[in-house]
């Protein structure tokens, strides 16, 4: 027999005698500690030791749940021996062996050996779900588990630590008995610092007596799976990486993932073409010893501060021009450098800032990996360790580029956006009117923003008309980006051509109708691109001599007018149908407009948003426009930032206000 924990002597064994009946009729002293100074009955005993079954053989043993008189329950290890009478089949002596590991009592298995030296995390848990055993798998995982404590339940709170999860599938076991095999759960120890992943397997344990006494898990550590470890980080890595369409976000996205699964210190470094904001790199001085060639767009390090890093993000990376960086940017291929070489007669011998840094914090292996998209090279990233002395392996390479290249393809699209969308911004901000007019009947100001999803095409304009009197016209094409900002760029010069025919406002949009049908079918044939299916328009006429204004709409939101006191009202003519649709036929509405009343035309932008419709935007524009004070710049800032709530714009603004005179 072996023992569980190391005890200088060998304690009396805990012995009762028990009859048929399961009445307790005797104990030793050793029991009499175990389960109280008076035994409480009747004890299990198993089902075919009972009365009426004399012919069962004399020995037996098994698990068993014994009681103490206080009531709390001991979950023993018992075997058991008849005491024969000539005249019957006499009582049972049995020997009881607490399973707690750290009882020093003899063990309750020859198979102890086997169990405790075992690979596999092994405890067993009684029914308040408390740890009565384990084997030595299971002792060391408890820095990580604090709950393989033995006399630790898992009900116990452990900041940091959640066991719903686990208490749960052990209840489950208990109450139906139908094992979980290969439960697989991530696990964080208290603090944050150890995340493991392991496959649990629970079965129930029942005592002689046929009733569940406890749990029996197994469990088995697979966090240093590498298959396992690289596709989890891999998946992460498709969630984490380009969660926007903003490089910089990105670049850094793709550093943070890296730390410290993979690495201690990450920077991403990109060339001049992605970043086209930024100052460009040439015009930077270098030296002969280091060139300017990248900027950093993401860094990240197990050290707070992130002390490796000798330039911060956004600013430009010198780097020597015979290299790792260079050759990875010339070659396209990666490099890979297990023992970093610290040598003078190495490259860093030509980089001595980068050399004091690398030998300051224990840099001792590297790979530089070329960010590559559809054939051109975006920038590189670079791994090191410091902390963590095991050397790079081919693995971690692979695992490198990987990662690499799904980051290359996000900050590729998120260039590409970029791009477009400053294109389609200058465009638009070109087609816009540069200075609005009034003239001697109204005092106008305007507001325009693009979307957080990319440059539409609303647009606004005012043209001077005969007699003093002043277009005012705002609209909306479909779409986003150069093709949107181009449509508005030909719709508000057709307007403007209808507007010097001098027409009344629905001929105008009548007109408009036709000639965007016309345009179309003309596009059609020449290729290129014009579509304002489905654009809406405002087209309103003040005449200040007569403080009339004239207005029809093609599936514009209605204006506002705000009056001299601040009311607030809806002029709604007609509905028209969108332009380009080749059937509107629009009706105007005619409104007298008081001296000091301010009439503001405005985009769906302002109002729409996803939780409410446009009809309840109307009434919080109202609310605003009633509170917005004067001057006409102040007014508009007020309107916007009123509607936005310091949210991004989900779609574009475009605001016209006019205050008569």
């Amino acid at each position: 027999m072996t023992t569980i924990g190391s005890a200088p002597e060998q304690p009396p064994p805990a012995v009762v005698v028990v009859d048929v009946g399961g009445a307790v009729t005797g104990w030793t002293p050793a029991a009499q500690d175990l389960l109280g100074h008076h035994a409480t009955g009747p004890f299990p005993l198993p089902p075919d030791r009972q009365e009426g079954e004399g012919t069962a053989p004399d020995r037996w043993s098994g698990l068993l749940e014994a009681r103490r008189d206080d009531g709390r329950r001991v979950l023993v290890h018992a075997e058991g021996t008849r005491l024969g009478t000539p005249d019957g089949p006499g009582s049972w002596l049995v020997a009881l062996t607490p399973v707690a590991a750290g009882a020093a009592t003899q063990t309750c298995s020859v198979v102890e050996p086997l169990l405790s030296r075992a690979p596999v995390a092994i405890a067993i848990w009684d029914r308040d779900l408390r740890c009565v055993w384990r084997n030595d798998a299971a002792r060391r995982l408890e820095p990580v588990f604090p709950h393989y404590g033995v006399g630790r339940a898992l009900t116990d709170p452990v900041p940091g630590a959640d066991t719903r999860a686990v208490q749960e599938a052990m209840r489950a076991v208990l109450s139906d008995g139908v094992p979980q095999i290969d439960r697989e759960a991530r696990w964080t120890a208290p603090g944050g610092r150890d995340v493991r992943t392991l496959s649990a397997s629970l079965f129930r344990l029942d005592g002689v007596d046929g009733r569940p006494v406890g749990v029996c898990s197994m469990v088995l550590d697979i966090s240093r799976s590498k298959a396992r470890e690289r596709l989890a980080v891999l998946r992460e890595a498709s969630v984490r990486i380009g969660s926007t369409l903003d490089v910089r976000r990105t670049a850094q996205e793709m550093a943070d993932l890296a730390v410290p699964v993979l690495a201690d210190y990450v920077t991403v470094d990109l060339a001049e073409s992605v970043l086209p904001d930024a100052e460009p790199l040439q015009r930077l001085a270098g030296t002969e010893s280091r060139v300017p060639v990248f900027r950093r767009a993401g860094v990240a390090s197990i050290h707070e501060g992130t002390p490796e890093s000798l330039w911060p993000r956004g600013q430009a990376v010198f780097v020597p021009p015979s290299s790792p960086f260079t050759e990875v940017l010339a070659t396209g291929e990666s490099h890979f450098e297990p023992v970093l070489d610290t040598s003078p007669d190495g490259w860093l011998g030509q980089d001595p800032e980068r050399a004091q840094v690398i030998h300051a914090t224990g840099m001792h292996t590297l790979i530089v990996v070329p960010l590559k998209a559809r054939g051109e090279i975006l920038g590189v990233t670079v791994f090191v360790r410091t902390d963590n002395r095991a050397p790079f392996t081919r693995d971690d390479l692979l695992l490198a580029e990987e990662l690499c290249a799904r980051a290359a393809l996000s900050l590729d699209n998120a260039r590409r956006y970029t791009r477009e969308r400053t294109a389609a911004l200058a465009l638009q901000r070109t087609l816009l009117p540069r200075r609005l007019s009034g003239g001697g009947a109204v005092e106008v100001a305007s507001r325009y923003l693009p979307s957080s999803g990319g440059v539409g095409g609303d647009w606004f304009d005012t043209i001077p008309l005969p007699g003093g009197r002043v277009a005012l016209v705002v609209g909306d094409v479909t779409g986003h980006g150069i093709d949107a900002a181009a449509t508005m760029g030909r719709m508000r010069t057709a307007v403007r051509t209808l507007a010097y025919l001098d027409l009344p406002p629905g001929e105008v949009l009548a007109r408009l109708d036709d000639l965007v049908v016309r345009l179309a079918e003309e596009d059609d044939t020449s290729g290129l691109p014009f579509d304002a299916t489905g654009a809406t328009c405002l087209y309103a006429v003040y005449d200040p001599a007569t403080r009339r204004c004239s207005m029809a709409t093609a599936g514009h939101p209605p204006p506002a007018v705000v009056a001299p006191d601040g009311a607030v009202t809806f002029p709604r003519p007609p509905s028209g149908t969108p332009v380009g649709l080749g059937v509107g036929a629009f009706e105007a509405l005619e409104v007298e407009l008081a001296a000091g009343s301010v009439i503001a035309l405005y985009t769906d932008g302002l109002i729409e948003t996803r939780e409410a419709d446009i009809e309840a935007g109307i009434d919080r524009l109202g609310a605003a426009l009633a509170r917005a004070p004067l001057p006409l710049e102040v007014f508009c800032s007020h309107v916007v930032r009123s509607m936005l709530r310091d949210r991004p714009a989900e779609d574009d603004i475009a605001l016209l206000v006019a205050r008569t005179r």
